[in-house]
């Protein structure tokens, strides 16, 4: 899975960019993977634990040298001109932070449930017949959308920079402006994307100086969906004492609310 993350990231992106890639002590070559990468622009920040999700992001953002910052899970494919497209959206109308068009949401619910419907028919299947090689990854994702680079422009031309609230956890952009708006990510928060949409909804409606976090419905890319952790097991977070849940964070009214956005229910 890193080597096609890598593949189609360094294939598809068209400007200069660095890869930060937080290690939490892997034991399958991913590290080693990663950093014979450093000569490419590849930097490996190798955690000697095993820590949770928001403190590795805030890593990430300690360590990134630029002004544009993109989280992405490595169980994705970019599609081509991405960045180019991303940078012609993010900062603009108060848009410091915004998600990928995805199979887990893209425009509204009817669209997404086809799409991910389609995407589990698939996935599945050949899983059981031939595991989690480079052979069944690429032949998931051909199956699901045969030519990658006709269908992602199929999906911008349709769809262009037209937005819907909310967000794929699996990629989300942002600006350094936005971080002096909202912050770093909460490292008491494990669902700390979750409560990245909730903190842009609030201080849209309290301050008004950023949209709230939002789906880019024509920047398309494939998330294989927590591949990377069948069969895992992981020791606990070293961060675990930090954790709180999210709804204990926030008063119930607004939680209730915009979770309902999350569950295009607007």
């Amino acid at each position: 899975m890193n080597k096609l993350f890598w593949e189609y990231l360094n294939k598809y992106t068209d400007h200069p960019f660095e890869l930060v890639i937080i290690d939490n002590c892997s034991d399958d070559g991913s590290r080693e993977f990663f950093q014979s990468l450093q000569e490419e622009g590849v930097r490996v920040i190798a955690n000697k634990a095993n820590y949770s999700y928001p403190h590795c992001q805030n890593q990430g953002i300690v360590a990134a040298v630029g002004d544009t910052l993109v989280f992405f899970n490595n169980d994705i494919l970019v599609s081509p001109h991405w960045d180019s497209r991303l940078l012609q959206i993010l900062g603009k109308e108060k848009r410091d932070v915004v998600s990928f068009a995805s199979n887990d949401r893209i425009v509204n619910q009817k669209i997404t449930k086809k799409l991910s419907r389609r995407w589990k028919r698939i996935k599945y299947p050949l899983i059981s017949l031939f595991g989690q090689h480079n052979f069944s990854l690429r032949l998931m994702q051909q199956l699901c959308y045969g030519n990658w680079e006709t269908y992602t422009e199929q999906i911008f031309k349709k769809y262009g920079f037209s937005t819907t609230p909310g967000f794929s956890g699996s990629a989300i952009a942002m600006n350094r402006q936005a971080l002096e708006k909202v912050g770093y990510w909460d490292p008491s928060q494990q669902g700390a994307d979750f409560d990245l949409f909730f903190r842009t909804c609030h201080r849209y409606e309290t301050v008004g100086d950023i949209q709230p976090l939002s789906v880019i419905n024509g920047i398309f890319i494939h998330h294989y969906r927590r591949l990377t952790l069948y069969g895992g097991k992981y020791p606990p977070f070293a961060d675990a004492s930090n954790l709180v849940p999210l709804q204990t964070k926030w008063p119930e009214d607004d939680f209730q609310r915009w979770m309902k956005i999350v569950n295009f229910e607007f």
